[in-house]
């Protein structure tokens, strides 16, 4: 498989304290790459470094063989990025139907739009009986699931996921995990997870990283990074 993204060397810093330290990794095109790690390790700010958001970075980002990184936020998104940051990020104000069009608001193709609207409420089909409430009124797990299928909107060549299970019950963080394996297999939408569970993880994708104190201390085949016995230990729990 070819490398869609590619980040080589990048360092990042909120003000003078500095969280990524040379980081480089690749994510492959139609491929899922998770990212590992414990809390403050610095998975979000590498995520938000990708979209250069919040963040002041130096290195280099490729997506799709061009230089990325320097750009603004919003042309990222619109070469194909799309990011579900923690917290989730709906409009809690919004119905989930408009929550959905503002995922689409910088397109121009209606009747894609309307494709992708309905493509949406196929993966997620408690979001279209819920398409006229009011977004803050769903669970912790549609409110996960509209994140997602907004920024499925975007119809992105790369999806950005931090932490989609955090705070979730088991069954939904199966169900939500299955959804990311269709999307991935039917759409070839690429995907980088950050992700706290590690066993769910690893069991998605193809490819994975292990930060520590904002360093990738080893990365491989994701069947490989599971065996490996400090891997096993630290975060599989055996």
């Amino acid at each position: 498989m070819s490398v869609l993204l590619e980040i080589e060397h990048l360092d990042a810093a909120y003000g003078a304290s500095s969280v990524l330290h040379g980081v480089s990794l690749a994510v492959t095109d139609g491929g899922i790459t998770a990212l590992l790690g414990a809390n403050g390790a610095g998975k979000t700010t590498l995520l938000r470094a990708v979209c250069n958001m919040m963040v002041r970075c130096a290195g280099e980002v490729r997506f799709a063989g061009s230089r990325i990184d320097g750009q603004p936020t919003e042309e990222i998104a619109r070469l194909g990025i799309a990011h579900v940051p923690d917290g989730r990020g709906t409009f809690t104000h919004l119905t989930v139907e408009e929550n959905l069009r503002l995922g689409a608001y910088c397109r121009r193709d209606r009747d894609g739009v309307a494709a992708d609207f309905a493509r949406s409420y196929g993966y997620f089909p408690r979001l279209a009986e819920r398409r006229r409430q009011q977004a803050g009124t769903l669970s912790g797990g549609e409110q996960q699931m509209l994140a997602i299928a907004r920024a499925l909107m975007m119809r992105p060549r790369l999806l950005l996921l931090d932490e989609p299970s955090f705070g979730l019950a088991p069954v939904v963080v199966q169900e939500i995990f299955g959804i990311l394996a269709a999307i991935n297999r039917e759409a070839k939408t690429s995907i980088l997870l950050v992700e706290q569970n590690a066993s769910l993880a690893l069991a998605l994708a193809d490819h994975a990283y292990l930060l520590e104190t904002g360093r990738i201390v080893t990365g491989g085949e994701a069947s490989l990074i599971s065996g490996n016995p400090s891997v096993r230990r630290a975060y599989l729990g055996y």
